[in-house]
């Protein structure tokens, strides 16, 4: 697999002259080009150490621009440093996973009968068998009950088990991260909704009423796998045990107001799976009473097969939304593709890692996950700019990222300003990276990489306290503002 990718992503010349060229003598800090005449767009381009300063953000900000036509490095500053590269992460594992799979790979998600199916009853099990597809929901689980009975089974004499077993099982994405959020659910070979519950509670005359339910959008069917009680306390917000069958969860009384909702992250994925499905089934007259995990790849006749969409539209919404099970589930697979199994979560992103180097030159990727999730992932700006320069050649990577809106003085969308960006954010407390495409007004195309990140603030996070920390908002937001002021920049110095 390796070898056609190569052949796809360099038709148009050599990885080995490209890195050479681009490598070759690259400076550590700043080239200080020619700074464009005042009377060409009216007004010099500032100096990028002016605006870095200007920021304010502390730590460290790296950054590299390279023209996509031969790779040449235009501009960098601390481009070797090794910075965290939050959720631009995201784009290296969509790279990653179309080598392995292909543009048009569906995961599978199928019921599968053990034994015969004679006069409408099923004389054995029936599983529900996970593909890893990111994107099964409750519509799909509603949709498999429907097109079960089509095939006309009215009764199961067996059991009824879930299996998630297509890929490894990690209790969560990231152990450093609150145990609630909804961003950091466990992984799994069969996962729903996301891996997320809809947790909704209302303030009554009697107290408060909560409701948990896998509400998708035709659908809101109330789970028991997961269960919420109420605890007269106001710290800490939230506290989850392991039920055994369930998810067990407490909520802070003095935190949760007249109502309101949020969801919750399932580590339970396989039974919530099942639980839903039983739903669906029950109301077309099959019945099944119990759910049995099973460890054991099932063997037998798939009566329905659901596939998923074309694994580069999930991958379009996997960059647009910055979904991180997402990330993990087909950078996952894209492992097993290529070597047969991944081991863990942290192998899979080893792998990955290994093959950035190989196939895009990133020598100094170390990616604990695929998502960006972990803060511990390192890879500097200049290897991410130079790996997009060889994507562009492929045309592969550019048309599914994120079209980033440059703004005016007031913040507003500025829908008339003459650059285009194409990128990947990141964001985690005092870190923002974004990495992409830009076209200078003159329709140069240079492919680009900011990360910004101050290390040290961020490990004086309290981990236990609730909300966002405190200074993190205004750090973000100059952030931003410092990543349309770079663009800006060479838009003025390299796109006359």
């Amino acid at each position: 697999m390796t070898k056609a990718f190569s052949r796809r992503f360099f038709l148009a010349g050599s990885l080995s002259g490209l890195a050479a060229a681009a490598q070759a003598g690259a400076p550590a800090v700043s080239l200080r080009p020619q700074v464009r005449p005042a009377g060409i767009g009216g007004r010099a381009a500032p100096g990028a150490g002016l605006l870095i300063r200007g920021a304010r953000l502390g730590g460290r900000v790296a950054y590299a621009v390279a023209d996509v036509r031969d790779g040449a490095l235009l501009e960098e500053m601390a481009g070797d440093a090794a910075q965290p590269p939050a959720s631009v992460t995201k784009a290296v594992t969509a790279l990653y996973a179309l080598d392995a799979l292909g543009a048009s790979y569906r995961f599978k998600t199928r019921l599968i009968a053990t034994g015969p199916v004679e006069n409408g009853v099923l004389r054995g099990d029936l599983v529900l068998a996970g593909g890893g597809d990111p994107t099964l929901d409750t519509d799909a689980l509603a949709d498999m009950a429907a097109r079960l009975k089509k095939a006309g089974v009215r009764e199961v004499r067996g059991d009824f088990k879930v299996w998630g077993g297509a890929l490894p099982f990690e209790p969560m994405i990231d152990a450093e991260q609150p145990e609630h959020v909804g961003y950091n659910p466990t992984v799994s070979g069969l996962n729903l909704n996301y891996n997320r519950v809809h947790f909704q509670w209302r303030r009554g005359d009697g107290g408060y009423r909560v409701t948990i339910d896998a509400r998708s959008r035709k659908y809101r069917p109330e789970v028991r796998v997961s269960r919420m009680s109420v605890a007269d306390r106001n710290y800490p917000v939230y506290t989850y045990s392991d039920g055994g069958d369930h998810d067990s969860w407490t909520v802070a009384r003095g935190a949760l107001g007249q109502g309101g909702a949020r969801w919750l992250p399932v580590r339970k994925p396989d039974v919530y799976a099942g639980e839903v499905f039983v739903t669906f089934a029950r109301a077309h007259g099959i019945a099944l009473d119990s759910i049995r995990p099973t460890r054991r790849a099932p063997q037998g006749k798939a009566l329905v097969i659901r596939k998923s969409q074309p694994l580069r539209d999930i991958l379009h919404g996997m960059l647009k939304y910055s979904n991180n099970l997402t990330a993990e589930l087909v950078g996952i697979t894209a492992t097993q593709a290529r070597a047969g199994q991944a081991g863990s979560l942290r192998a899979s992103a080893r792998a990955m890692s290994r093959w950035a180097a190989e196939e895009l030159g990133m020598t100094d990727a170390r990616l604990l996950d695929h998502s960006g999730l972990g803060e511990d992932s390192r890879l500097s700006a200049r290897s991410m700019a130079l790996a997009l320069v060889r994507a562009h050649r492929s045309g592969t990577l550019r048309p599914i990222l994120k079209d980033i809106p440059m703004r005016d003085k007031n913040g507003r969308v500025d829908k008339g300003h003459p650059v285009k960006v194409e990128a990947k954010t990141g964001t985690l407390y005092f870190v923002s990276s974004l990495a992409g495409y830009m076209t200078a007004e003159d329709g140069r195309v240079m492919a680009f990489a900011i990360f910004a990140a101050d290390t040290d603030r961020r490990s004086r996070i309290d981990r236990d306290a609730r909300g966002r920390p405190p200074g993190a908002r205004g750090w973000n937001r100059r952030a931003k503002d410092l990543q349309q002021a770079l663009i800006e920049r060479w838009n003025m110095v390299y796109g006359s």
